[in-house]
């Protein structure tokens, strides 16, 4: 296998000339307003290897929310505070064959979430957060992964009143489900931090760096690290996780923002955004960036 550290500059920059126009196939999200009037011609990449070699290339000032991003970081932050037996008590880590915010997956499992890469894992886990509000419980997920990464996230206040301006019902409704099976307490505080911790926000290199958390980080368990990958690559592009397994074999993890975040077992992070989306909710550009590099290391 080919060494992520090696991949030439010129090749990278060719393969984003591509993406461009593969980024056309691809539809805006209409549910959050702002997200809706993203320019749909941004487009950027961070590789962050393991001995910390950088590539960047494209819009890598703009900053974007995480959205989904965040709940491979999320199940990150509690499995060192409360332990991997604790948290499989209370989510599932099997994949799902329905979309990232279904109420019928959840009832067809007696209300136990089947992973924490859906949204019924993640509010599951959410409600896990110490602190006495949503802003706390936000805060001091936000300050822990700034500071074992060194990344730069702040919460996007703008994005976050978007989320709010529209109902989501399907959240709601989960919610609700999982509150009537005594899953969660305080469900209007768990809501409100779960759209908190989706809206905390940064720029292609600080996605990156949040990435090597999860190749070989000094300050994170390795036990957990590897628990948090398996789960990404079973679970992180929701219905297109299997294929992706199959295809391209990284661990990965994609947010409606149009941003997905590919570990390289061992060598590094590949971190890309774009904002159209498939049909499934994934990055249409982003996607296909990845699979270019995973062809190119095989």
């Amino acid at each position: 296998m080919k060494q992520l550290s090696y991949l030439p500059l010129e090749q990278l920059s060719n393969w984003l000339l591509e993406a461009y126009q593969q980024a056309k196939k691809g539809k805006l999200p209409d549910y959050i307003p702002l997200l809706k009037q993203t320019d749909p011609s941004l487009l950027a990449i961070c590789i962050i290897t393991e001995n910390d070699n950088i590539l960047i290339e494209g819009d890598s000032q703009i900053t974007f929310p995480l959205m989904s991003i965040i709940k491979p970081f999320l199940l990150l932050y509690l499995l060192s505070k409360l332990g991997d037996n604790f948290i499989f008590q209370k989510v599932n880590s099997k994949p799902s064959n329905y979309p990232f915010n279904s109420l019928e997956q959840l009832q067809l499992d007696q209300g136990f979430p089947r992973n924490p890469m859906i949204n019924s894992g993640a509010l599951t886990l959410v409600s896990l957060l110490s602190g006495k509000d949503s802003n706390k419980r936000c805060h001091n997920l936000q300050q822990w992964l700034n500071k074992q990464s060194q990344s730069n996230l702040f919460l996007d206040e703008l994005m976050l009143n978007s989320v709010e301006s529209l109902p989501n019902p399907r959240n709601q409704a989960i919610i609700d489900e999982l509150t009537q099976r005594n899953h969660i307490k305080d469900p209007e505080i768990t809501l409100d931090t779960y759209n908190k911790i989706c809206c905390l926000s940064g720029t292609i290199i600080d996605l990156a760096k949040l990435g090597l958390l999860l190749v070989n980080s000094s300050n994170i368990s390795s036990e957990n690290a590897s628990i948090v990958r398996d789960i990404m690559t079973t679970c992180g592009l929701y219905q297109a996780s299997e294929d992706f397994a199959e295809k391209i074999g990284f661990p990965s993890k994609s947010g409606v923002s149009g941003a997905i975040l590919s570990i390289v077992p061992q060598q590094g992070a590949i971190a890309c955004y774009s904002p159209p989306l498939d049909a499934q909710g994934n990055s249409v550009a982003s996607s296909y960036l990845i699979r270019k590099i995973a062809n190119y290391l095989i």
